[in-house]
Order: structure tokens, then C-alpha cells, then sequence
């Protein structure tokens, strides 16, 4: 699907580590290009010509973003990504409405971006940090999500798609959950907005994360989507010029509203119009479309590696492009290695989910994480390096 827009691919190479990053197509590049080339300024700061024309072409991404995941313009902040996205959350607002016995429910198969910084404030605010139980196949159920969830409970923090199982889980019941019960809602998309139509608005999600280097654009910028009325009580990290509509020598400052509070200093401006032509190209093809041809993919992949004796399947039935695996015997990181040498590229690790291993019993898989511009050849080399896998010391060592 659409490879030709991804020059990358013209290396004999097979990319199955888009859960980490993916290829950039031409399209997105050539935007940055031209801004770099062309009309290079700072925005809100300058009257001239390409001043105007880079204002015009920054603010218009909000739209772009508002129409992709159904919110309001006015409630979509540029971040440098997910885990700076998700500190915000913690440090900006949770920070300041928390208080101790509070609980906050999220689950061992989180990414450490939406562990570690309510971990960090479980310590100063002296809050619980609660993890809802996962069924055997590693996946949150929503009656075990009801069964963590107490009178203290003020947020449920979780992903929509786990990074290492691959689940998805179903944001639009957790969502209402959230609603009836008078509960924060915060979404990690980091693997979900890439892949699947997301919608903020009628899974009355409260903030919403993700990366733009994971759906086809640039490194360096992400978003935080916050609904309008919460945005209001929210601290932003970062002081300086650009959200500030006023300060004085007596000490007295008065703060923008919206966005603009939260986007201290020059942005990344190529980045941000990259990222509005990356989030126009998936548009073009269709979300449906994209996680549909995943899915195929993975089947596929699945019901081939079921063949092989000495592989580890760990997350079979999960409803995503991700499937996470180990060779028997075989370090992890040993098996990308052996793959490398067919120019295929997989993740090898703990994938930044390091207490999952409560869960999977075992600390370290190799996981496969497919995209539009993966296709059948690219999972038959895969299956035909793993077949081949008796050799891999040879080839490692």
C-alpha cells in the first residue's frame, strides 16, 4: 500500500519497526522542504510576507488535527511528543487537583510515559497508583477495569493500544465509565492514532496523546488534545515568549488562554506543517483502510510462524499490527540481530514496558509492528529468515 511515496523502501530493506518510529513519505518531506527553503520565519512575531505566510500555515495544522480526531480547534496543543505530551497531563494539571488517598488506575502493560510520571507524583502527593487487572491473554477487560475502580478513584490513565500485546481497548465504554462515575479519562494514542480513526469527542476522552513521528511525520512534535473547560485550570511546564500576554518589573504577569499558554518559546515549526501533511496523506487513504490492511498482515504472519516449531507467539488475538514473539532459547536481541542480517528490522527489548514482565513471565521479546507500506512479501521474508533461524549463532557470532 502507497510504498512508492517512501523513499526508504527503495533500499532493499523490510521496516517492521513502525511501533517505533516510521518511514517518512516524500510528500512530508518536501512540505518541511519548503518551509526550510522558501519561507522560513518564526510565527506570531513578524509582519512581513513570510512571516504571514509561515502563521498561516503553523495555526492551519490545529484544524487539520481538530478534523482528525474530532475536537475543537481551540483544544489541540503542539507538544515535542507522547511523553512529553503525557508529563503535561501529570505535572500540568493532575499535579495541581490530586490529593492524597487519591487513586489513579493504569495497568503493567503501560508504555514507562504513563508510568513513571504518576509514579513521581504518587511520591510527593502521596496519591495510589492502581493497577487493574489483565486477563490471560494480557489484555484489560472492562469488568476488570470496574473491579479496580473504588470512590477514591479520580483518573484512569491508560493506553488505547498497548505497545508489546497489541491490545486495544475499548475507549468508547471506559469513556462513558469515566462519565457516569465522575472520572478523568486520559488516553495514551501514541499507538492508536496512527493506525485507526480515533475520536476524542465521543469517547469523552479528557486528554489525549500522540506522536507525529509514529504516523508518518517528523521526529520532535506531538500533540496534546485537552478538553476546553480543563485546559483553563491546567499549569504549563514552560514560561517564556509566546504565552504570556503581559509581565511587569513589579513581578505582576498575566498568561495567554488556549494553546498559546502551553507553547512557550519557537515551536517546531517545520515539524508541526509536517506533521498536518502527514495527518492529510493518512486521510487520503483512510484510517479503516490502513488498520484493516494490518490486520490482514498479521493473520498472515501469525498463521505462518504457528508452523514453525521454535517460535513463541504472545499475543496471537490481539486486534492490532503488533505481534510480539521470541525463537526458543534465543536472547531477544540475539533474534533482531539474525534478522538484521536479512535487512529486516524488528524491535528487540522490554519496549519501554519494563513491569509488564509481571505479566508475560519473561522480560524481553522481539516484536513485529506492521504499516500501510508493509505488505505480504515483506511478512513471507520474515517467515522465511525465522525458518532459517537454526543458523542464527552462526550469523550472530
Amino acid at each position: 500500500m502507497n510504498r512508492e511515496d517512501f523513499p526508504m523502501l527503495n533500499e532493499d530493506i523490510v521496516f517492521f519497526d513502525n511501533g517505533a518510529t516510521t518511514l517518512k513519505p516524500k510528500i512530508v518531506v518536501d512540505k518541511m522542504v519548503e518551509y526550510l527553503q522558501n519561507y522560513t520565519s518564526n510565527i506570531h512575531r513578524g509582519d512581513y510576507d513570510a512571516a504571514i505566510k509561515t502563521n498561516k500555515a503553523y495555526d492551519g495544522v490545529r484544524k487539520i488535527i481538530s478534523e482528525f480526531v474530532n475536537c475543537r480547534e481551540d483544544e489541540v496543543i503542539f507538544t515535542s511528543g507522547s511523553t512529553m505530551s503525557l508529563n503535561m497531563v501529570v505535572f500540568g494539571y493532575m499535579k495541581k487537583h490530586l490529593k492524597k488517598g487519591d487513586e489513579v488506575i493504569i495497568t503493567k502493560a503501560e508504555h514507562a510515559s504513563n508510568v513513571l510520571p504518576w509514579l513521581k507524583i504518587s511520591k510527593e502527593l502521596g496519591i495510589t497508583v492502581k493497577y487493574a487487572e489483565l486477563d490471560e491473554n494480557m489484555e484489560l477487560t472492562i469488568d476488570n477495569l470496574e473491579k479496580a475502580i473504588t470512590e477514591k478513584t479520580k483518573v484512569i490513565s491508560i493506553a488505547q493500544v498497548t505497545n508489546v500485546i497489541g491490545d486495544v481497548r475499548d475507549v468508547k465504554a471506559i469513556g462513558k465509565l469515566c462519565q457516569e462515575r465522575g472520572i478523568l479519562f486520559n488516553v495514551d494514542g501514541a499507538q492508536s492514532v496512527p493506525h485507526m480513526k480515533v475520536d476524542f469527542t465521543e469517547s469523552n476522552m479528557d486528554f489525549l496523546s500522540f506522536s507525529g513521528h509514529k504516523m508518518c511525520g517528523p521526529t520532535g512534535v506531538g500533540v496534546l488534545i485537552v478538553k476546553r473547560e480543563l485546559m483553563d485550570e491546567m499549569e504549563p511546564l514552560c514560561y517564556g515568549g509566546g504565552m504570556n500576554q503581559t509581565f511587569e518589573a513589579d513581578g505582576t504577569y498575566e498568561l495567554k488562554v488556549g494553546p498559546s499558554k502551553f507553547e512557550a518559546g519557537t515551536p517546531p515549526i517545520a515539524e508541526v506543517i509536517g506533521l498536518g501533511e502527514a495527518v492529510k496523506y493518512l486521510q487520503g487513504i483512510g484510517m479503516d483502510n490502513i488498520h484493516a490492511h494490518e490486520i490482514k498482515l498479521k493473520k498472515l504472519l501469525v498463521s505462518e510462524l504457528k508452523k514453525i516449531p521454535n517460535i513463541i507467539l504472545y499475543n496471537t488475538n490481539s486486534n492490532s499490527g503488533i505481534l510480539a514473539f521470541n525463537i526458543d532459547g534465543v536472547f531477544a536481541q540475539d533474534s533482531s540481530v539474525y534478522l538484521n542480517n536479512y535487512n529486516i528490522y524488528v524491535r528487540a527489548g522490554n519496549h519501554c514496558a519494563k513491569i509488564l514482565k509481571d505479566e508475560m513471565k519473561i522480560k524481553n521479546t522481539v516484536r513485529v509492528s506492521m504499516y500501510l507500506y508493509n505488505n505480504e512479501e515483506d511478512v513471507l521474508k520474515l517467515v522465511d529468515a525465522l525458518k532459517r533461524s537454526e543458523d542464527i549463532f552462526r550469523v550472530v557470532i
